[in-house]
């Protein structure tokens, strides 16, 4: 006899078929653990399918490593991928780096804090000279980038910013190699800015986190999912230099997201009501239905410091938080996917 999550999965797929989604996943580090968690909810429900996946930096490794699970197994196979992906991540940051605070809470230990604090006085070709980057090995290891341009699962928009013209260059599963993902998620005081075709590059998400307009103008699939990791909004005013510096970086990352989503919901303004009539963009845009996935009232993800906690515990709590996330869009939303919006697009970008 089956086993009755499998029996479960065919019930409902008789009585709720499978929809097409888009999905957009933002970066932000080890934060992106989260993403992994709504990533591994969808896939575990069965009841969407995808066509595009855009992504910036952490958004960026998520998007292939599923897509490579995938194209290897199946569903199963991208869910697979990506634990086995956040584990090795989660192995990168040794214990005796990380405090345990009261509450259960985990964080860099003070000593850690500093040293970062530290190494951002220098540039990576003084503290790492060599350009070690354990992502390099890692992604290598686990992506078959040749079975991937060959034959990806979907369709793939990697984001990654040109260093010199502060330009977004978007990479297709067609052409896609380790660099190009490594590129996508190279922070400049960090990592050796990574070259492609003698162009220097530097983290998507300085660009784009991630790019929205692929999904709308190379994708046939007329809902696209939002995931995100950076808040929207921030209540107060920051006052303090640690607060002054946690929201610079969040709106060094945010703001071209912002920007573009804006002047989508702007154009979709201009497009007007109704389905026919119109040029094959404007009935696009008429058709197109967008929805979220965030991180709000989630404390373990308000702090940019985090982002460099690639700690294993930290990284399962964040799956377990995204997790929920997802089934709880799930159960609200899914009914929206092939029927409207979700979300009120114009409170929160217009």
């Amino acid at each position: 006899m089956a086993p009755l999550t499998t029996v479960a999965r065919w019930w409902r797929g008789l009585r709720d078929p499978a929809r097409r989604i888009n999905l957009a996943l933002q970066g932000g580090g080890a934060h992106g653990a989260f993403t992994w968690g709504v990533l591994d909810a969808l896939l575990e429900d069965g009841r969407l399918q995808f066509e595009g996946l855009s992504g910036s930096s952490a958004g960026a490794m998520n998007a292939v490593v599923m897509a490579d699970g995938w194209a290897k197994g199946g569903r199963d196979g991208a869910r697979q991928g990506l634990a086995d992906f956040w584990a090795a991540v989660g192995r990168q940051l040794p214990a005796s780096m990380v405090s345990q605070r009261e509450g259960d809470d985990i964080a860099l230990a003070p000593v850690t804090r500093l040293l970062a604090q530290w190494a951002a006085c220098f540039s990576p070709s003084q503290l790492n000279p060599l350009d070690h980057n354990p992502l390099r090995d890692l992604i290598r290891t686990q992506v078959d980038f040749e079975a991937l341009r060959r034959a990806a699962p979907f369709k793939l928009f990697i984001g990654a910013t040109q260093a010199a013209s502060g330009r977004l260059r978007v990479f297709r599963e067609r052409e896609l190699t380790a660099e190009m993902v490594l590129a996508s998620a190279c922070l400049p005081r960090i990592h050796h800015a990574v070259q492609i075709e003698g162009e220097p590059y530097w983290d998507g998400g300085y660009s784009a986190n991630p790019a929205v307009f692929p999904l709308v103008f190379d994708c046939a699939a007329a809902d696209v999912l939002l995931v995100l990791l950076s808040p929207l909004k921030r209540e107060g005013t920051p006052r303090t230099v640690a607060e002054i510096e946690t929201r610079l970086v969040e709106l060094a990352f945010s703001a071209h997201f912002m920007r573009e989503m804006r002047l989508l919901v702007q154009t979709l303004d201009k497009a007007g009501p109704g389905l026919l009539g119109g040029s094959p963009l404007e009935r696009r845009l008429r058709g197109l239905r967008l929805h979220m996935i965030d991180n709000t009232q989630l404390p373990s993800l308000e702090r940019t410091d985090t982002q460099l906690l690639a700690y294993g515990p930290f990284l399962e709590r964040l799956r377990d938080q995204g997790r929920e996330r997802g089934r709880a869009w799930l159960e609200r939303h899914l009914q929206d996917v092939g029927r409207q919006t979700s979300i009120p697009l114009r409170t929160l970008f217009g």
